[in-house]
């Protein structure tokens, strides 16, 4: 599926990072394709919020609640579907 949206959230690209953001960008890089997903970046001009962001999207699916693994993930798409945000 293509998507012309452009986010109008300025960004620090992954190879202009430094410091803390460059060590957080590659704590944060998604195994699957070696780059960080764009929901982080939006984070990168206020490093302290990407790792914050990281720390309760971690605790929401991987923490201990009354929801599955599977369903939490149904529940993201969900919305990501409803806010048509790509999932």
């Amino acid at each position: 599926m293509s998507d012309d949206r452009q986010a109008w959230i300025e960004v620090i690209a992954e190879d202009a990072a430094v410091g803390e953001l460059a060590e957080l960008y590659d704590t944060y890089r998604a195994p699957q394709t070696g780059v960080v997903d764009n929901i982080l970046k939006i984070h990168s001009l206020n490093p302290p919020t990407l790792r914050d962001h990281a720390q309760l999207y971690t605790t929401l699916m991987f923490g201990k609640s009354g929801l599955p693994r599977p369903e939490r993930e149904m529940i993201g798409v969900v919305v990501s579907v409803e806010n048509r945000c790509l999932y």
